[in-house]
């Protein structure tokens, strides 16, 4: 049999090839689970019975020892040696080891020296020699397919030598007896190791070294398969980041996933992170299934043989492996995290970790800082008293486990039994996913604590920690050292005790120290025995678990009754040659020692006084000062703006007493390492701070909590018993008391950054600053370092209640400078006190919001999680904002309800909130129906102000979440609730909401979930539930994948919501305070945008009706149709179309512009017909005019022409006759003369208009002659009480009415706000019309008649009369009407008169022939000289061609400049509302407080003027960069066109042999869309003797050049206007396209509503209102000018008189007043204004005179007003 052996070595050491990685070989053991197998004992209760397991001998070899020799040991008594072995040497024995499972016939073994034992690894090929108890193991591998025979195992020596994995078979063909373990049989080993001994030396081979490579191997094969690399380490901020596989669930996975998977159910602290499956490859089944034995095999032995083969399990990675490798590759931070949510799974913890490659011990202390347990216990009173404490910091007493050698009991799941029996806190072999495959557990200590719950039940009565030292203690000296060091009781197992054991001494030792001892032997069938006091043995072989746990448990308490040793963690870093993880990260350690110096500052120092010392800013005063603030914002004094002034005052004081606060050392320290460079030493400071802070305040808040408890049960008591004693008032007060207490002894990071933040607010808002030693900008990037690292940031006070905009917003803007402008999806969360908000956001997204008691969340903070950029791809936006909020219906310290606080916080989040999760915890109805009644009313108010978030309702603590018909009722029954709520709540928001769907878009079968119970047990001992796991992981994916294509909102947008919200909160009145920036920002936008379509459009068809004018002209078309209009139309009009499409598509804020799209494709179609309807008005009217003026421009013609004729015959006549020129000259003069007086005898003369002369003939029969002198420009007058009498009435009741009438006419009639502003709208519409009216008559095309100042009077007349006979309470004196016919033409007169102009210069004989007496002086020479006839046509037609060449350029650069200052001109270049900016921003500069006037009161007017002050002063500064080379653009490119008919006219007639005829009849029509010109201008002129058309074409060339250079020259700032007709001016092309707009005021201070479009569907706004008394306005029965703005009364109690009557009404319900009142949307708005309060201040006496009122009293102007430069006004109008 030996040479069978050798013979086999031989073999197996010839292939020299260790088996592959991707097919281990595989063992005929059955599946092997984390621990050593059973012994053949019966299974345990509660265990499941192990089988298909080798028989275990009574005494198995112990790992680097060989068997004992002599004789087995007896009972209880180990065997006898003449010394005890050395250390790595196995003793001398006289016989071979005998064992009691090897038959009695076994022949001795020779006397040999066995190789050296050393400490194996397990690797990826076979299965493990030690298990959690590093039980010592030598199982067979599976041998290859064709060798179907059980295999003798080899030690691990053996198996080194021949490359082989420890415990791999030598031979197949040598087999084991029945019943032997996993030993030599009975051949010998001596043999075998003398023969391996052999082949060592051959190889020349390191058993040592071959090991360590095997291990190595091993270990790298692990990562690899885990894809992780330690070099290259895994980071929180990566982990925690939205990535598509964390958005599913995975029970099972491949390999490669194992780590996301076990990582992403620990985040949700899912304990079955530890028991996630690995997808089997089907390959490897396949190869399995074809290894089968055949059918007819009738060898039973060979068929159970194969069996055991087969059903070997496959190398499964351990989950043990999955986190230690996970926890190796790990970065501090993540390490921590891993940890903490160990914790929370009830897991024990790494303590100590051997590293993988280098052994070396670390102790991860910095992963223990964040984990606090909690425990409850009696005193020596038997009162329960509960503690909380971080774990590093407790001292309790710690009980160590470890074992010696092989034992068949698994010692992690004894240890379970004590702990939790239902909870498997330590991981053993019977727990679902174990497999005999584990690399990194050996030699690692774990650590888990037993939490009281002060119950009888409890298994220990004070808090206790267990430790668990995995693998063979006698192989890990220096952790056996530091845990029987520290421990309060050691407990050792063992299969039995022997002397000659290598670790005999180890235990002797232990059993001598005083530390208490408990021996438990697993091949002992004792019961408990105490061996002398402390020490204790008790057996476990074929005992009933449950017995032996309890006899342990009676055994640990009685020895920890005796004991005072207790336990700290910290101290662990105290023994040497360990590794400490804090100490040796130099980024970590100058963290912590930033942070210490910090708290070193807090020593000695009362709790309670502590923030009032070192952060004074955030206490009273801020508090003070946010009080003051709700009051400003919410007036109640008679005069508003003065209370204003005051509170500003106030909060201003407050705030310089804020900033005269030094800033502390404490804060000073905080912001130098804030300011660090180094990202991980900030991030482990912050870290660290925290974990310090906590420690510092957690004994001194849990002994207030405490007592706040014992307090608040006395009064409730009380109260109870109806006691209204003193007695209760006292325990009241000192309630009181003591929540002032814990409210100042609450200190955590979020009071840091909250006294940052009152620093920056307190600095920012004081104007000198001259002492300040920073720069305090700097802050709020502070604040944005913190939320990218992680951490959440207040946004919400919860002390102060109150949010601070201007911090919030310095934050948000340096996230933006960091990050850039990011989309951001807000995920907000609502619901009542300890539901479990927090808990369940910490769940989901693995964040850190505070969850321990006294730590409840307070306020509202934001804490950003990271899209990764694969699922930004899927998703609209690149983070999620979670904003975690305190409870509703929170008590508060003192025991106070706070229903208004609930509603402002729940209105907030759910504004702010794309998405907000309603957390609704247990099923009591009248809780559910309060957190209902404030969510739905709070949805309510979102729908008024057009937002519209989502909601999701999450039921927690539900029993039974799978009973479907029970979750159904329960959907229909909160659908009912729902319902109910919505009736209530619109009756207080006065709305017809009948039911939830009326208010927001609600799904109760998807938008309902029920979540099972937090906790699996009862706390603190009970783990996570995992079902409540999956449900928030079935929580986040339904959000996530139904919110894929939500728009979220960028950062830029929320900072202005955030203020929008607040700001409206505020107000008390939140809808109708309500200012939806965002909304009022995107209508601006949209507005811009179309101004710039319509503008495209009247450019289009400017363009269009130029040329078509033309045409008419030259009497090419006789009619226009609806239809060429809209063709020529139709190419920038599907312009316009995809522009406005791609806009509403593709804007960032296409989700609010999305609600107007549809009536802005409305409007742009109608502008459309409208300009097409206009156009085709004024082309007809110019068809009909053409009709009207052809005998004026026939006699114009005709004139011309006999001109020309009779200066041909005149030439003709002096041809011969006169050289000299100056006789010619005379000649030619008196020619001239002659003839011009026979034109003028002809046809009368063009006069001189008056325009106010005709006006007052017709006026005259109807108005004295002293009027006139007495008339007052009614544009400009203050009010028009002078101009009304009351109306006359008829029938009994006007016997009253005008007695009535008679008193008021005695004491003058006093027209009320809105008479007065129907009136000047009267005014002000009739003015408008009849400009229109003037433009129509076409004064310089058609002449002034006298009959249209007649027919303007009559219009003017009828619509006053029409006013009159309408619903007014009076009537017009005469004076009205005069002076309205005599303001108006007034104003008219220089447009008619220019008008005029421009007709008599183009058709008064004297003027225009005067004009051409030099042209036909030089065609007179011509033909006086015998010029060709050819050269003398070429000059007519040019002569001819320079007006209509002069107005065709002229009206394409006035178009041109139009459009450029459309762009470039800075007031001219935007909306409505740039303009209005503009305007006033001018009149600040200029301070003419008549100018003012006529703004305020004749808007339409001002504009008009300061469009043309604008173009007039634009084309002045601009002539010579951009006019001139305008105009000479248009004439050169003229002239090309001119040239170009000219030579293709030429062509034509050479092609067709045409006469001058056929070339005049072409040259004009290719010039007919380009001049007025054509063939009728030449009629009178003979040229049928011209036939040299080349040279006509030269001469034309030649002459042409000389027309356009004089134009050119002639070309000024004034010509422009001079030469156009009004209506082509680029001043009226601008007014024309800015004035069609919206000109209604607001009824209260006539601000000019700004939106583009005129009769809008929205409600008239403006972006701010003025001060009231600047139109008049003044206090009832008083000559106080009222200082009331508009934004800030609506915010107050305050009323006024509508429609004069004498009624009252809040100035917040303006609305019901009707009429103009309703179509306003005034929201409330305390912003500063200083421009309109500057501008009362400058001109106080201006407005006291004009209105013969005063700014007293009531009306006093605050002395905060007068502070306001003009600087600081024209700087607000940017604001806004």
């Amino acid at each position: 049999m030996i040479i069978g052996v050798l013979k086999a070595l031989q073999e197996l050491i010839s292939t020299d090839e260790p088996p592959k990685k991707d097919e281990p070989p595989q063992t005929d053991e059955p599946p092997q689970t984390d621990e050593p197998p059973q012994t053949d004992e019966p299974p345990q209760k509660d265990e499941p019975p192990q089988t298909d397991e080798p028989l275990q001998t009574d005494e198995p070899p112990q790992k680097d020892e060989p068997p004992q020799t002599d004789e087995p040991p007896q009972k209880d008594e180990p065997p006898q040696t003449d010394e005890p072995p050395k250390k790595d040497e196995p003793p001398q024995t006289d016989e071979p080891p005998q064992t009691d499972g090897f038959p009695k016939t076994e022949p001795p073994q020779t006397e040999k020296v066995p190789s050296p034992i050393i400490p194996v690894w397990e690797n990826e090929h076979v299965a493990p020699h030690e298990h959690d108890e590093g039980v010592a193991l030598y199982l067979s591998a599976q041998p290859p397919p064709s060798r179907r025979h059980r295999c003798l195992s080899l030690l691990p020596v053996e198996a080194a030598l021949l490359r082989l994995p420890p415990g791999s078979s030598l031979h197949p063909s040598l087999t084991l007896p029945s019943g032997s373990p996993s030993c030599i049989p009975e051949l010998g080993r001596s043999e075998v190791n003398s023969a391996l001994s052999q082949e060592m030396r051959e190889k020349d081979i390191g058993p040592h070294q071959q090991q360590q490579k095997t291990e190595r191997e091993n270990i790298e094969h692990l990562f690899h398969g885990l894809d992780l690399h330690r070099n290259d380490k895994l980071r929180a901020r990566d982990i925690l980041q939205i990535t598509e596989h964390s958005l599913q669930s995975h029970e099972s996975c491949d390999e490669k996933e194992l780590v996301l998977s076990f990582i992403q159910k620990l985040l949700m602290m899912n304990y079955r992170a530890r028991y996630i499956n690995v997808n089997i490859n089907e390959q490897d089944l396949t190869k399995q299934g074809d290894s089968d034995p055949s059918e007819d095999s009738s060898d039973i032995f060979e068929a159970i043989s194969f069996s055991n083969e087969a059903a070997s399990q496959s190398d499964r990675i351990h989950p043990m492996d999955v986190q230690m490798a996970v926890f190796h590759c790990a970065d501090g931070f993540l390490k921590q995290l891993m940890v903490t949510k160990l914790s929370q799974c009830q897991y024990a913890l790494p303590l100590l970790v051997p590293d993988p490659f280098t052994r070396q011990i670390e102790f991860p202390l910095w992963t223990f800082r964040q984990i606090n347990k909690s425990w409850k216990m009696r005193n020596p009173n038997n009162e329960i008293i509960s503690q909380t404490k971080p774990v590093y910091k407790a001292q309790t007493p710690m009980v160590s486990f470890f074992r010696f050698g092989c034992v068949s009991s698994s010692k992690s799941q004894l240890m379970n039994s004590l702990i939790n029996e239902k909870h498997n806190t330590f991981f053993h072999r019977n727990c679902p996913g174990s497999s005999r495959t584990r690399v990194l557990m050996d030699g690692v200590v774990e650590i888990a604590w037993f939490c009281p719950s002060g119950k009888n039940t409890d298994k220990f009565t004070d808090c206790v920690a267990f430790c668990n030292l995995h693998g063979d203690a006698g192989d890990h000296e220096k952790q056996l050292q530091i845990l029987t060091e520290m421990a309060s009781v050691n407990v050792v197992l063992l299969p039995r005790l022997d002397k000659n054991d290598r670790s005999a001494e180890k235990i002797q030792n232990l059993f001598r120290i005083t530390t208490p001892l408990i021996c438990l032997f697993t091949e002992d069938e004792s019961t408990v025995r105490k061996m002398k006091k402390g020490k204790f043995k008790i057996g476990l072989k074929d005992r009933n678990q449950s017995d032996v746990s309890e006899e342990l448990r009676r055994a640990i308490n009685d020895c920890l009754s005796e004991s005072s040793s207790t336990f700290k963690l910290e101290d662990v870093s105290k023994h040497s040659d360990i590794r400490v993880d804090e100490e040796d990260d130099d980024e970590c350690r100058r963290g912590r020692e930033a942070a210490q110096k910090m708290m070193s500052l807090l020593e000695n120092k009362d709790l309670t006084e502590i923030k009032e010392s070192f952060l004074p800013r955030q206490g009273k005063l801020w508090r003070q000062w946010s009080q003051k603030n709700k009051e400003q914002h919410r007036p109640q004094g008679e005069d508003i703006e003065m209370e204003r002034s005051r509170k500003q005052t106030e909060m201003n004081t407050i705030r310089e007493q804020q900033y005269k606060f030094d800033i502390c050392e404490f804060i000073k320290l905080f912001i130098q390492e804030m300011n660090s460079d180094d990202e991980h030493e900030k991030m482990f400071f912050l870290k660290y701070l925290g974990i310090l802070l906590d420690e510092y305040i957690s004994a001194d808040l849990s002994a207030l909590l405490q007592k706040y408890n014992e307090k608040w049960s006395k009064v409730v008591k009380q109260k109870e018993s109806h006691d209204k004693s003193e007695q209760l008032k006292t325990e009241q007060a000192e309630l009181e008391k003591i929540s002032e207490d814990l409210q100042a002894a609450s200190f955590g990071l979020e009071h840091i950054m909250r006294e940052i933040g009152q620093i920056y607010e307190s600095c920012s808002s004081v104007e000198n600053k001259k002492d300040l030693q920073f720069d305090f900008s700097s802050l709020s990037s502070l604040g944005a370092e913190m939320m990218i690292s992680g951490f959440p940031l207040e946004l919400m006070d919860g002390d102060a209640a109150h949010v601070p905009l201007d911090w919030i917003s310095a934050v948000l803007d340096q996230l933006i400078q960091k990050l850039g402008d990011q989309r951001v999806f807000v995920l907000s969360v609502l619901g009542l006190q300890s539901s479990g908000k927090s808990t369940m956001l910490n769940a989901m997204f693995g964040l850190q919001f505070a969850v321990s008691a006294g730590r409840c969340t307070r306020g509202a903070f934001m804490q950003l999680v990271k899209v990764s950029d694969e699922m930004k791809t899927q998703m609209n936006f690149d983070y999620i904002l979670v904003v975690d909020t305190e409870g509703l219906r929170a008590l508060e310290l003192a025991g106070r309800s706070t229903r208004h606080h609930d509603n402002e916080l729940a209105t907030f989040v759910v504004g702010l909130g794309n998405l907000t999760v309603i957390n609704i915890f247990g099923e009591n109805p009248s809780e559910m129906q309060d957190i209902l009644q404030i969510v739905v009313q709070a949805f309510m108010r979102m729908k008024k102000v057009k937002l519209y978030p989502r909601c999701v309702f999450v039921h927690q603590n539900v029993s039974d979440i799978t009973a479907g018909e029970k979750n159904m009722e329960g959907k229909r029954r909160l659908q009912k609730t729902l319902d109910e709520m919505t009736k209530l709540a619109a009756k207080e928001e006065d709305s017809d909401a009948e039911c939830f769907s009326d208010v927001i878009k609600f799904d109760v079968q998807n938008d309902v979930k029920y979540f099972a119970q937090l906790w699996e047990g009862s706390p603190p001992m009970a783990p996570p539930n995992p079902n409540y796991c999956e449900n928030i992981q079935e929580l986040k994916k339904s959000i996530m994948s139904h919110d894929l294509k939500s728009p979220g909102i960028i950062l830029k947008d929320l900072k202005v919501r955030i203020k929008d919200l607040w700001e409206a909160l505020l107000n008390e009145q939140f809808v109708f305070s309500f200012r939806n920036s965002l909304e009022i920002s995107a209508y601006r936008k949209l507005e811009t945008k179309y101004s710039k379509w319509t503008w495209s459009l009247r450019s289009a068809m400017m363009e269009t009706e130029n040329k078509l004018h033309n045409k008419i002209e030259n009497e090419t078309i006789h009619e226009v149709e609806k239809t060429d209009l809209q063709r020529e139309l139709k190419k920038t009009s599907e312009e316009v179309e995809k522009s406005m499409s791609e806009f509403f598509e593709k804007d960032k804020d296409k989700d609010i512009l999305i609600q107007w799209k549809t009536s802005f494709e409305i409007k742009i179609k109608e502008l459309q017909e409208n300009i097409v309807r206009e156009t085709k008005r004024k082309l007809n009217a110019i068809l009909q005019q053409r009709d009207m003026k052809k005998e004026i421009d026939a006699q114009r013609t005709n004139h011309e022409n006999t001109l020309f004729e009779k200066s041909k015959e005149l030439a003709l006549k002096l041809k011969d006759k006169a050289n000299n020129e100056k006789t010619l000259k005379k000649e030619f003069d008196s020619f001239w003369e002659k003839s011009v007086r026979k034109i003028i005898s002809d046809t009368p003369k063009i006069k001189d208009i008056d325009v106010m002369r005709d006006v007052r003939e017709i006026l005259c029969r109807n108005v004295s002659v002293d009027h006139w002198k007495e008339s007052r420009d009614i544009f400009t007058v203050p009010n028009y009480s002078d101009y009304v009498k009351v109306k006359k009435s008829s029938g009994f009741t006007g016997v009253f009415t005008n007695a009535y009438r008679s008193a008021k006419e005695k004491l003058g009639y006093i027209l009320s706000n809105e008479d007065e502003a129907q009136i000047r709208a009267l005014v002000t519409d009739v003015s408008q019309q009849t400009d229109k009216t003037i433009q129509s008559f076409n004064i310089s095309k058609m002449g002034y008649n006298i009959s249209c100042i007649q027919q303007l009077i009559d219009y003017i007349k009828a619509r006053v009369m029409q006013h009159e006979e309408e619903s007014v309470q009076y009537e017009f004196k005469n004076e009205f009407s005069m002076d309205l016919v005599l303001s108006i033409f007034k104003k008219a007169n220089k447009t008619i008169t220019d008008q005029h102009r421009l007709f008599r210069e183009a058709n008064d004989p004297v003027i225009y022939v005067e004009k051409k007496r030099e042209e036909y002086y030089s065609i007179f020479k011509k033909y006086l000289n015998g010029a060709a006839s050819a050269a003398i046509f070429g000059e007519i037609i040019c002569q001819k061609l320079k007006k209509p060449i002069e107005q065709s350029v002229y009206k394409k650069t006035a178009r041109e400049l139009a459009g450029e200052m459309r762009s470039n001109c800075e007031s001219l270049n935007g909306n409505r509302s740039n303009l209005d900016k503009n305007i006033l921003k001018t009149l600040a500069e200029e301070e003419d407080f008549d100018k003012y006037m006529n703004y305020i009161h004749n808007p339409r007017d001002h504009f008009k003027s300061f469009i043309r002050v604008e173009v007039s002063q634009y084309i002045t500064d601009k002539f010579r960069v951009s006019v001139l080379p305008k105009m000479k653009e248009n004439i050169k490119l003229l002239q090309q066109k001119i040239m170009k008919a000219a030579h293709e006219s030429t062509e034509h007639v050479q092609e067709n042999s045409g006469d001058v005829g056929l070339w005049l009849k072409s040259f004009t029509q290719h010039l007919s869309d380009e001049l007025i010109f054509s063939e009728k201008d030449l009629s009178g002129v003979k040229h049928d003797d011209v036939d040299d058309f080349n040279l006509l074409e030269d001469v034309i060339k030649q002459e042409l050049s000389a027309i356009m250079s004089d134009i050119s020259n002639r070309f000024n700032t004034e010509t422009l206007y001079k030469k156009l007709d009004l209506k082509f001016r680029p001043d009226e092309i601008l007014i024309d396209h800015f004035c069609q707009c919206c000109w209604v005021q607001c009824p209260f201070c006539r601000a000019i509503c700004t939106n583009t479009i005129e009769n809008h569907d929205e409600d008239h706004s403006v972006p701010f209102h003025r001060v009231t008394g600047i139109k008049g306005w003044h206090f009832r029965d008083t000559t106080n000018l009222c200082t009331h703005i508009c934004t800030s009364a609506v915010a107050s109690s305050h009323f006024f008189y509508p429609n004069s009557s004498d009624d009252t009404l809040l100035y917040r319900e303006y609305r019901k007043a009707g009429g103009v009142y309703a179509d306003w949307s005034i929201t409330s708005d305390l912003s500063e204004l200083p421009y309109w309060k500057w501008f009362v201040c400058r001109f106080k006496k201006d407005l006291e005179e004009h209105y013969k009122k005063t700014f007293e009293k009531w009306g006093e102007i605050p002395d905060g007003w007068k502070k306001y430069s003009k600087e600081e006004a024209l700087e607000s109008l940017d604001n806004f």
